[in-house]
């Protein structure tokens, strides 16, 4: 039996559910992620089409094959949408338990000098097919690119 993840910004205007199953949570690097942010990404993700979101989001298109998705009233960024049939989900959107874990690091490479990546995780210096497509669920199909 599959329990619903919520979510949501700060201010509370947009909210998502899913149903799941969510992918690990892996960390992106990358100087997108970092700039968007302030820090790096943290993300899962969950089947495309199982993700229902109320409010209206604002999508800025990061890159010709990306966009990233947040709130336009408080500003909080909440989601990555890229190729293939999942949507990144940021884990800190997602309220209460999220019943995943970390599972790595990607775009190490792009990582910014003021703090180490020392919890023992995979370390990708760029993007990881492997990492990235992750689902420990026999449900759904696995996530593609990153965060």
């Amino acid at each position: 039996m599959s329990v619903e993840i919520k979510g949501s910004c700060l201010c509370g205007q947009i909210r998502f559910t899913t149903p799941g199953p969510l992918r690990p949570v892996i960390a992106c690097h990358c100087s997108q992620c970092r700039k968007t942010t302030g820090h790096f990404v943290a993300a899962t993700s969950a089947l495309r089409s199982s993700v229902t979101i109320t409010g209206a989001p604002r999508w800025y298109d990061s890159s010709s094959t990306a966009r990233r998705g947040f709130c336009p009233t408080c500003g909080s960024q909440l989601f990555w949408n890229g190729k293939g049939t999942h949507l990144s989900i940021f884990a800190g959107c997602i309220d209460g338990a999220t019943g995943v874990r970390m599972a790595g690091h990607i775009f190490c490479a792009d990582k910014g000098d003021y703090y180490e990546i020392d919890d023992g995780l995979p370390q990708a210096p760029a993007e990881d097919p492997v990492l990235t497509t992750r689902v420990d669920s026999a449900e759904g199909n696995p996530a593609e690119g990153n965060p």
